[in-house]
């Protein structure tokens, strides 16, 4: 059963790689906007049949959420929102690397605050981060680099 469960795992993060590069590509044809737009109404529809065809939960019920519920669609769509236009900018490597990175930090924080958890994870988290930059920064020093000896 475990084995079945990390393979849907890793299944989730293949497929959460491959939206944000459809919507990266997607982004640079049309607009950062466009890309959150079409995978929203594309993931909206696809959740409501799934949920028309195996959910035994009335639709009031699903009306009545409370607004934190609302408030996930919403940061959803900045997710891919930012996402797109992060990917367009540094490439689908690099902008696993910070969502990860980001995501963890967040964690480390979120747990600190909300269970008296160590703040010490965060060091290493931040380490993370810097040495994406300073890789960042070396990448476009040497592109100048080129760019000048042609």
């Amino acid at each position: 059963m475990m084995t079945m469960v990390i393979l849907l795992a890793l299944l989730n993060g293949c497929c959460i790689s491959f939206c944000r590069i459809l919507n990266g590509r997607l982004s640079q044809d049309t607009s950062v906007f466009n890309a959150s737009f079409w995978n929203h109404v594309v993931g909206f529809i696809f959740l409501s049949l799934i949920v028309y065809f195996t959910s035994s939960v009335p639709v009031k019920t699903i009306m009545d959420a409370p607004v934190t519920a609302w408030l996930g669609g919403v940061m959803g769509a900045l997710f891919v929102a930012l996402n797109s236009y992060v990917l367009s900018k540094v490439g689908a490597t690099l902008t696993v690397l910070l969502v990860i990175g980001g995501q963890l930090l967040t964690g480390v924080v979120w747990d600190a605050f909300s269970n008296g958890a160590e703040l010490t994870p965060l060091f290493g988290i931040l380490c993370i981060l810097i040495s994406v930059l300073v890789t960042k920064r070396g990448q476009d020093q040497r592109a100048k680099e080129i760019k000048v000896s042609r």
